[in-house]
């Protein structure tokens, strides 16, 4: 059970005519822009792309990515047009290859409305991007059929099904013959009437696995959590004996769980703690428990989950143990940006419902319902929200308001702004 999904891209065979000389288009301009950027390393270059390119992104998820590639070989252009360009690349830390896809809007600066790069599993083909009527039909018969089946709100589900038919009716997908496209007009479209920010259709020119069972196994996982240090980012000390915690995702604890207990007994002595999930995108709910666990001394009741087809509510509570030391009573500082997502929302808002922590920086993204992938056919896939928080203390949740910071400020000024208010708290004692 996650809290959120993500989805990249990409491609197959190399076309005979497939070139290494990035071309001199909108598009070609923009990826050189975007890889000499990646490939320095050097955030000051990232953060001038981003300004130019992608303005409504940031540049410290990339960094991580950055960081943990090496960076990327150029092996060819697959495909280029003025606005679109396709691509093959070769991590410079291993030996994985990955297909991306630019898309960038027609004028002077060319910015990115669509930029996706995936790994080539192990053995994968790929039958490319086009898709036809008999497709679009199929995926939005199986789409609304699993919304319907599952989504948490039936009337919502039932609202989208008539706005995506009418649509379909007056014949605006019929012109529309790119998976990666059509799965984005679909997600959008979706939206427009449900609001809900985990719900999305993806698309994936590899085969997805026949059942749910035949995808990655633990080690695999294992393996991906390991490359990425289970979202880990940093841990240190800051002056006045300020812990300081940034990490990027609530990753399995069965695989992540060693990560997280030596990252909180490092901190075990700090006399007061900022936790950063201005990037964290959120995970597992059993996570978030272990984390928590840290900053309480009794157990405590920390959010349910209601799930709509079972019509059953699960409870979450701190857990009964933890490695360590706990930091139960310490000044807890949590930072979060319109970026902090769905479990690091609930995190959040936790913690500022029980009064244990700070909230400090930007108001959050606003998703409070789990989602659950589900598969439409061999390329299809749609992300379904099952269920819905409710808090113990509040009786509601964060969906489509986000979490309210207590000291609001700038995501880029929300670390002094806490490491000072731990400060101003720890020499009130």
């Amino acid at each position: 059970m996650f809290y959120r999904s993500c989805c990249f891209l990409f491609l197959g065979l190399t076309p005979a005519w497939a070139q290494l000389v990035i071309p001199n288009t909108p598009a070609g301009r923009t990826f050189q822009a975007w890889l000499e950027a990646f490939n320095s390393g050097d955030r000051a270059r990232f953060d001038a792309y981003y300004q130019k390119y992608e303005p409504t992104k940031s540049a410290d998820t990339m960094m991580t990515f950055r960081n943990t590639t090496g960076g990327f070989e150029l092996l060819s252009i697959e495909r280029s047009e003025p606005l679109h360009l396709e691509f093959r690349v070769k991590e410079r830390n291993s030996e994985t290859t990955a297909i991306g896809k630019l898309e960038v809007k027609d004028g002077e600066l060319a910015e990115v409305t669509s930029f996706t790069i995936r790994a080539i599993p192990k053995g994968a083909s790929a039958s490319g991007f086009k898709i036809d009527a008999e497709t679009r039909a199929r995926v939005i018969d199986g789409a609304v059929a699993k919304l319907n089946e599952s989504y948490v709100f039936p009337e919502a589900a039932k609202k989208m099904e008539e706005s995506v038919r009418e649509r379909q009716k007056r014949g605006e997908y019929d012109s529309v013959t790119d998976g990666d496209s059509f799965a984005n007009m679909l997600t959008e479209h979706f939206q427009q009437v449900s609001h809900d920010k985990h719900l999305r259709v993806s698309f994936n020119p590899f085969r997805l696995p026949d059942a749910p069972g035949t995808g990655p196994d633990l080690a695999q996982i294992r393996k991906q959590m390991e490359r990425v240090n289970c979202g880990f980012e940093k841990v240190e000390r800051l002056q006045r004996n300020v812990g300081y915690l940034k990490f990027n995702m609530f990753a399995d604890p069965e695989v992540c769980g060693p990560t997280a207990v030596a990252a909180m007994n490092f901190l075990a002595h700090a006399d007061a703690i900022i936790i950063d999930l201005r990037e964290n995108g959120g995970g597992d709910p059993k996570m978030i428990a272990l984390v928590s666990t840290y900053l309480f001394a009794k157990p405590t009741h920390l959010n349910d989950l209601w799930e709509r087809k079972s019509d059953t509510t699960q409870q979450y509570w701190t857990l009964p143990y933890v490695p360590g030391d706990r930091l139960d009573g310490k000044p807890a500082f949590v930072l979060t940006s319109k970026r902090t997502f769905s479990g690091a929302e609930e995190f959040s808002y936790n913690l500022k419902n029980l009064k244990r922590a700070t909230i400090v920086g930007e108001t959050t993204g606003g998703g409070a319902h789990p989602v659950r992938g589900q598969r439409i056919d061999e390329h299809f896939m749609i992300g379904v929200p099952f269920a819905r928080a409710i808090n113990p203390i509040s009786k509601t949740n964060w969906e489509g308001t986000g979490v309210e910071p207590d000291v609001k400020v700038p995501a880029a000024e929300a670390l002094a702004t806490a490491e000072k208010l731990a400060i101003e708290k720890l020499s009130s004692k």
